[in-house]
């Protein structure tokens, strides 16, 4: 494989210098970058989002800005204004003006302010009195939120939640993982000063768009695409769905196999890259019915119902 390729192989190693245990969230990381999408992070607080989404930057030496969403932000600390000055209005850049962008706790903002996100991550520009203002290339959202069930959140509406290309839930670390965790701060790591970790920039900018290059060239067969388009068809023929997936997710999860194969040093994609991704590309773009809920479905329980019903090409 190419040099390209070692360099993002280096990029995890040096992220899980200061993440133990979470390897589904670094993989979903690494694919949403090179996929040109963006991730969104479930979990408790205390199991590493934060800590993950700044690894990433330190590895790969990108900008990045890190967002507290709390229920007084509005739209414009995000994306900047205009600001009167020596008799003309200039424009004022906001955080999202980045490379990668920490939207930490994007649930405990309203919706309005949410909604600011919106442009930013499907058009990679946002709109100032009319006029766009590019981001920065490559551009990446990495979003946490806690459990909606906890105080002070607010559920995302679902064009915001469309836009994630993933969402991987990060759960409490098992013994094994915690003493690990503890170790490395009882041997003075500190997960405020990346510095402690001992992560080094091993990519820039350049690699990254270089890789993405890389990944696009990955073959898709006709059975494969055929494939994902009935994975994404059969979310909206399940009894338990009120919404399956949108057409956006076929897209993601098309981007997100594309990448895992290029990570894996193939130039194809074969149907286990598309049904490893079935889970964290489609379940938060499905909508259960009420009832479904009530007697304890799950939308994780759908796609491992599709994936293993709908037929696998050979």
């Amino acid at each position: 494989m190419s040099d390209t390729h070692d360099k993002f192989i280096a990029i995890r190693t040096e992220i899980a210098k200061a993440i133990v245990g979470n390897d589904a969230a670094i993989s979903a990381v690494l694919v949403a970058l090179l996929g040109s999408g963006h991730v969104l992070l479930e979990g408790a607080p205390g199991t590493a989002k934060t800590l993950l989404a700044r690894s990433l930057a330190a590895a790969t030496s990108l900008p990045h800005t890190r967002v507290q969403f709390t229920p007084d932000l509005m739209p414009g600390d995000l994306t900047g204004s205009l600001v009167f000055a020596d008799g003309t209005f200039t424009f004022r850049p906001g955080p999202v003006f980045t490379s990668v962008l920490l939207a930490d706790e994007i649930n405990r903002t309203p919706p309005k302010t949410q909604a600011a996100l919106l442009e930013a991550m499907a058009e990679h520009h946002v709109s100032i009195d009319g006029s766009p203002k590019p981001l920065p290339d490559p551009f990446i959202v990495i979003a946490t939120q806690n459990p909606i069930e906890y105080a002070g959140t607010y559920p995302l509406p679902e064009a915001q939640v469309d836009r994630f290309m993933m969402k991987v839930s990060l759960s409490l670390p098992s013994r094994e993982v915690e003493l690990e965790v503890l170790t490395r701060h009882a041997a003075h790591f500190d997960p405020t000063q990346m510095e402690t970790a001992g992560i080094t920039p091993v990519a820039s900018a350049a690699d990254v768009l270089a890789a993405r290059a890389e990944v696009a060239k990955v073959e898709v067969s006709e059975q494969v695409l055929g494939y994902i388009v009935d994975l994404v068809q059969a979310t909206r023929h399940v009894p338990a769905v009120a919404a399956g997936s949108s057409p956006r997710g076929a897209t993601s999860l098309l981007a997100a196999a594309r990448a895992w194969a290029w990570l894996q040093g193939r130039t194809f994609v074969t149907p286990d890259d598309v049904k490893g991704f079935a889970l964290p590309t489609l379940a938060h773009r499905i909508t259960l019915r009420s009832e479904a809920e009530l007697d304890g479905a799950r939308a994780s329980d759908v796609i491992n119902q599709i994936t293993s019903s709908v037929a696998v090409p050979r």
